[in-house]
């Protein structure tokens, strides 16, 4: 009896896996936009029971072979490589602070760039939905081989409610009491509002399994940050000067709670900044911020910008049968 031929073998691909502060991501090299990394694909990936499992995926792409990327190298020719990034439900993400610095340690592991470009000038360049990002090599507080990201430019949302109010939205956290608290609106490439807790005990208790209610809500969602203030005068010192200190929950859009953000720590930072007075007050440019899965360094730079910096780490490569994610 002759046996049915064996089914024929479905199509895989190749990723890496990676974090920065144990906010995580399946990265995808494709530098000629030959694949389609599109919702469905970005979210089978990212299933944490039925998938690779991460809170979102990143292709590396050349800048010149997507549309997004003319943007990017209009605004620097040299930004050749592109982050093409959506969330864990297969949205679209403007921007992710741990997410480019991820992508950087895979295109320096990959051979597609060189530790020289991260030393030399502002760093390598990176094209990203919310403008060019450069990226430079650093230490962190204790030592450590960190990447530090320019972030670009940041705003209030509300200038106004900020200088008055502190704040410019109402915003209730389930788990805690009911109340509707004060959040202040932040925006660093993607829209952020910032909440100020009284204690870890809270900070503790909050529900982020359901997305807070956030109002006015802004027309394409918000990150929110939970944060308690440990420091916000900036007594620790050092050759950086002062250094103020928070701890951050986030409950991210189109993803849910994650272990870190990486815009949300500098719209956090900024935020607590705001509140202590700013730089006309004194209080600290450089900022610990804490999460869940580490710890990231922010700092407010000249010309209303912001700086990012903190671990980008590579823990896995493997390739996926896209035929047992029905792809």
């Amino acid at each position: 009896m002759t046996s049915a031929p064996a089914p024929a073998r479905s199509a895989t691909l190749a990723f890496t896996k990676g974090h920065g502060t144990e906010n995580d991501f399946v990265l995808l090299t494709d530098p000629d936009g030959l694949l389609t990394h599109d919702a469905v694909l970005a979210a089978r990936l990212c299933d944490r029971r039925a998938g690779v499992g991460a809170d979102g995926t990143i292709r590396a792409v050349r800048s010149d072979a997507l549309p997004e990327g003319a943007a990017a190298l209009a605004e620097d020719a040299g930004a050749v490589w592109f982050m093409d990034h959506r969330n864990s439900d297969g949205s679209t993400a403007l921007m992710c602070g741990n997410g480019v610095r991820v992508l950087a340690a895979h295109l320096l592991a990959e051979g597609l760039v060189d530790e020289a470009d991260l030393r030399q000038g502002r760093g390598l360049p990176v094209g990203t939905r919310s403008g060019v990002r450069y990226l430079r090599r650093v230490r962190g507080p204790e030592g450590e081989d960190w990447l530090a990201v320019d972030m670009g430019p940041w705003h209030l949302v509300d200038p106004v409610g900020a200088a008055e109010r502190g704040a410019d939205a109402e915003v209730g956290v389930h788990g805690l009491d009911g109340v509707r608290r004060p959040g202040l609106s932040v925006d660093v490439g993607n829209p952020h509002t910032v909440v100020a807790l009284a204690s870890a005990t809270e900070l503790d208790a909050a529900d982020l399994t359901r997305a807070p209610e956030v109002e006015p809500l802004p027309p394409h969602g918000t990150n929110v940050e939970l944060v308690i203030i440990e420091d916000a005068v900036g007594r620790t010192s050092g050759s950086g000067g002062p250094l103020g200190v928070i701890r951050m929950r986030v409950h991210e859009r189109g993803v849910g709670e994650t272990r870190s953000c990486g815009t949300g720590a500098c719209a956090a930072a900024l935020a607590v900044r705001s509140w202590a007075g700013g730089a006309e007050a004194g209080a600290p440019e450089r900022w610990l911020v804490h999460v869940p899965g580490g710890t990231v360094a922010v700092r407010a730079l000249e010309g209303q910008r912001v700086e990012l910096a903190g671990p980008a780490v590579l823990v896995a490569r493997g390739e996926v049968d896209l035929g047992l994610l029905d792809l």
